[in-house]
């Protein structure tokens, strides 16, 4: 199962990192939420293949360091959201089903 389409009103915001809302539960380093709005990437399903951040036509995403998490060491953070074109290509190509966009929730 993938990504929870209504996180932003079935989960608690319960702060930001890098500027971007993060979504709860989160209890590092097994728990890591939400990360983003218009852009959301489910860090506790990431597994850091880099695909949408390598395809990403506009560079939404960036790398950051998830220590201890136990899919990866890292994840794909929406950095720039606001520059998401809504392309669709991340929420396709993600082997996971981790990244999800929402033009209303902007």
């Amino acid at each position: 199962m993938g990504i929870d389409p209504n996180f932003d009103s079935n989960r608690e915001k319960v702060g930001e990192e890098n500027g971007v809302d993060v979504w709860g539960p989160v209890d590092p380093p097994e728990k890591l939420g939400i990360h983003g709005m218009h852009v959301a990437v489910d860090y506790d399903l990431c597994v850091a293949d880099g695909a949408c951040l390598e395809n990403c036509p506009v560079d939404v995403f960036t790398w950051v360091d998830t220590p201890g998490h136990p899919e990866s060491e890292r994840k794909v953070e929406p950095t720039r959201e606001d520059q998401c074109i809504d392309c669709m290509l991340c929420v396709d190509i993600c082997p996971v089903d981790a990244i999800d966009v929402d033009g209303s929730r902007v």
